[in-house]
């Protein structure tokens, strides 16, 4: 099957999302009618879960159009399963995601290996639809559907000298073809981290979903982090240890190469990366690589909201 990059996309061949949705209810409605014809006829596939029903965020702080979800489900950086950007939607199929546990330890109250069901309610599922920003120059608007991690971390009761959130993601060599081989892209597990006072901010969620349906496994699933304000290598996915600790944790960009990924990594347009500038962006899904750049925001354009968490801190020292 050939798969297309999204500088050969068309905007005439974008599915508008309430066609998609119409779309997307349809075959779900008619698969658990066992309607597989129907199905067929339209060319599409049965849904792998029900819509998520979640509340719309006062938090989301952008009126941008939307990234089609053709570009968002098939233009990704997960390199578990592939260092090509097309590679993860190619090969993330193999993964299995149910069922799934969550490892809790470290300075919290309440450690234990939870369920995800138990440690994120359907109920207090929001959509917040965010700028995302990667360090390579590229960006998404992306309608994502998660959880504060704030309102998860209180329920774990963080211990008084609790000062960073570490968090670790699946080694699983036999469905992740990323992991396999004699010379490996990075070390495994992918570990990334924040301060306590980042992952309990407002904005910063764990995904379980995008565009109201569950999140396919080539973006992260089944959960993953979402931390707006910073570049997109700082939103770990497939999440499978949460530790909270009173020292800075390893993260596996910084560990790579300490000079180019720093431990905050904030979308910073001042602070060029080593080997390109910082300055522009270009989004995706916008008349693909001819597309005008736009300028870069600071903070990726939620500095209103979080500059604060940096005062007086050099961040061209703590990139």
């Amino acid at each position: 099957m050939l798969i297309r990059r999204p500088s050969d996309i068309q905007p005439s061949e974008i599915t508008p999302r309430d066609r998609y949705l119409q779309r997307r209810q349809f075959i779900a409605g008619a698969s658990a009618l066992g309607l597989g014809a129907a199905i067929a006829a339209l060319g599409g596939r049965p849904a792998k879960a029900a819509p998520l029903q979640a509340s719309k965020s006062p938090l989301s702080t952008t009126e941008e159009p939307l990234t089609p979800l053709k570009d968002i489900t098939s233009y990704n950086n997960y390199y578990e399963f592939g260092t090509d950007k097309n590679d993860p939607v190619r090969n993330a199929h193999t993964l299995s995601i149910k069922p799934w546990k969550i490892k809790i330890d470290g300075l919290v109250a309440k450690p234990a290996d939870y369920e995800l069901d138990d440690l994120i309610k359907p109920s207090e599922l929001e959509e917040r639809i965010y700028r995302m920003r990667c360090v390579e120059g590229w960006s998404m608007v992306i309608p994502w559907v998660g959880v504060p991690l704030a309102r998860l971390l209180q329920r774990l009761e963080p211990q008084p000298s609790a000062k960073y959130v570490a968090f670790e993601t699946l080694v699983r060599p036999a469905e992740m073809p990323g992991q396999r081989g004699l010379f490996q892209p990075l070390p495994w597990p992918y570990v990334e981290g924040l301060r306590l006072d980042e992952a309990m901010h407002p904005l910063t969620i764990l995904a379980v979903g995008l565009y109201g349906e569950t999140l396919p496994n080539q973006n992260g699933a089944p959960v993953r982090l979402v931390v707006p304000w910073k570049y997109g290598f700082k939103g770990i996915k497939s999440i499978v240890r949460i530790s909270l600790t009173d020292k800075q944790p390893p993260t596996t960009w910084n560990l790579a190469n300490s000079r180019e990924y720093g431990f905050y990594s904030n979308v910073n347009p001042a602070v060029d990366h080593p080997r390109w500038s910082q300055a522009t962006e270009r989004r995706i899904g916008e008349s693909g690589l001819f597309a005008k750049r736009r300028p870069t925001l600071p903070f990726n354009g939620y500095a209103e909201q979080v500059a604060s968490l940096y005062d007086g801190m050099d961040l061209k020292a703590n990139y």
